[in-house]
């Protein structure tokens, strides 16, 4: 896989003028997956643990958020997948994915944008979908030894049903897709700072919710939020009794 100078340099740029650090890029013009794209960069040049990596791509092919679901990656929009080193106490990936949403979520709210964070990875706008985050942290033996994410963000590309684009609620001046694509890199970086206080992160997060009810989607109860647990888990009530999530609907440590 060859990277585009010319588009990364642009990044690059961008980044710099937001006083981000220094990243290895590629930009590519369309692929399958920039996540597929950049497991094959990390086995073709292997990680050293010293700088981070993004793949971006202008248009996605086969493009996927959690559990496989269908994103939508149409030109025009911000599609990437990174590679960071980690070594911050942060080892649950729940809490991972919201340390990368907040951050997202700082570089939006700095716009005027009215960004709410949906548990566990998306944000919204209006109750319709902004950007998309897709975490992994990977491990060797109980340690971290890399994190990697994979980010949508909606700017001036076409949107499904139940979406929304930053060129909707943004002046045409404001959705340069190069100034955005430097502001997630700066959202990543700024997820390395963040990760250092997770009580802090999980504060701001629940600042931020965007529902304080939430409807399991197997029984079809409706759950009050209590909050947040200090690994990202969604803690729930329902008279007396409560549980908590690690996954959307993913019940445990239920109690009455």
């Amino acid at each position: 896989m060859r990277p585009v100078a010319r588009g990364a340099a642009r990044v690059l740029r961008d980044l710099r003028r937001c006083g981000g650090t220094h990243w290895r890029l590629r930009q590519l013009p369309v692929c399958t997956s920039t996540e597929t794209e950049l497991v094959r960069w990390l086995q073709s040049h292997p990680w050293s643990g010293d700088q981070p990596r993004a793949v971006f791509s202008s248009h996605q092919t086969q493009s996927h958020g959690q559990h496989g679901r269908v994103w939508l990656a149409p030109r025009g929009g911000v599609w990437l997948s990174a590679a960071l080193p980690w070594p911050h106490p942060i080892s649950a990936t729940g809490l991972f994915g919201l340390v990368v949403a907040l951050a997202l979520t700082e570089q939006l709210e700095s716009q005027a944008v009215p960004v709410r964070i949906k548990w566990p990875n998306d944000l919204l706008v209006h109750s319709r979908k902004l950007a998309g985050i897709l975490p992994t942290l990977v491990f060797r033996g109980s340690q971290v030894r890399q994190a990697r994410v994979g980010v949508g963000l909606n700017v001036c590309n076409a949107v499904p049903s139940g979406a929304i684009a930053l060129k909707q609620l943004l002046p045409r001046s404001r959705c340069r897709l190069g100034f955005w694509q430097g502001a997630v890199l700066q959202a990543l970086d700024r997820s390395t700072d963040l990760a250092h206080d997770p009580a802090y992160v999980v504060h701001e997060v629940e600042r931020r919710l965007w529902s304080h009810h939430v409807r399991d989607p197997s029984s079809g109860d409706s759950w009050q939020v209590r909050g947040l647990g200090l690994d990202g888990r969604l803690l729930l009530s329902q008279g007396t009794q409560t549980c908590s999530w690690t996954r959307w609907g993913d019940s445990n440590d239920r109690s009455v």
